[in-house]
């Protein structure tokens, strides 16, 4: 029952440092993390259902549909009732939401430059924690 020996503890400390790199890159845009994550999920394929971007995520709706209202009133994106099932809501990006990814556009290397890795070891970390989330229990 060591800290240093909490597979836990590793992956929630690095996860923190790198994360924090993003903040001073994304708050003069008046963006937060979660939000530039939301930009990801949509720039690769925009008109998604808030439930499809909570499972990307792998976050709640809890979490995410309060993060959207926000970008909805920053005019990053729309959010619509589907007709059929009004429990679906659809986000899509306004032309300010599409304009963002180019703003953000440099954001991954700046970040990649405070992250001294060399390609093959970052490489296998992807892989690693990719596997991770594949691995663990969703209960």
């Amino acid at each position: 029952m060591r800290l240093e020996n909490q597979l836990c503890f590793a992956l929630y400390a690095a996860s923190r440092k790198v994360v924090s790199l993003y903040t001073p890159l994304l708050k003069p845009l008046g963006l937060t993390y979660t939000q530039y994550l939301v930009f990801l999920v949509l720039w690769e394929n925009d008109g998604q259902t808030v439930g499809d971007i909570c499972r990307k995520l792998y976050l709640d709706s809890g979490t995410v549909t309060p993060l959207l209202k926000k970008m909805e009133e920053a005019g990053y994106v729309t959010r619509t009732r589907q007709k059929d099932d009004e429990r679906v809501v659809t986000v899509s990006l306004t032309e300010k939401g599409r304009q963002m990814k180019e703003v953000c556009a440099r954001v991954p290397e700046k970040v990649g430059s405070c992250v001294h890795m060399e390609a093959e070891d970052a490489a296998k970390l992807y892989e690693l924690l990719y596997r991770t989330l594949g691995a663990v229990c969703n209960e």
